[in-house]
């Protein structure tokens, strides 16, 4: 699922009052981090993580490789910190609705 930028503007709106959850440190990506960071979408859908500076990963390259990782969306990369939106599979269990785009009436 490919996000417009209204939703994303919506997301990154959600993502200012949410803590970060997902640290990444010296070890980079590993198999635990990246079982943390499904865990944490699955619940949460929206996630906040930040690159520490002792790891050898910029905060872009983090946000890339996890987001492929988790199948998750890349909703914005400021500085140390990144933010990646899953939507849940069941639409009872979605904790965020995300904005619909209206279709641009033809001229």
């Amino acid at each position: 699922m490919e996000l417009t930028s209204k939703q994303r503007a919506q997301l990154r709106g959600i993502a200012n009052t949410i803590d970060t959850i997902v640290h990444i440190g010296k070890d980079g990506i590993s198999d635990n981090l990246v079982k943390q960071a499904n865990d944490a979408l699955e619940a949460r859908e929206l996630i906040k993580c930040k690159v520490l500076e002792n790891s050898m990963l910029t905060a872009r390259e983090a946000c890339g490789q996890l987001a492929k990782l988790t199948r998750s969306e890349e909703v914005q990369v400021i500085g140390t910190k990144f933010v990646l939106y899953r939507q849940h599979y069941d639409k009872s269990k979605r904790k965020i609705e995300l904005v619909k785009d209206k279709p641009r009436p033809v001229k």
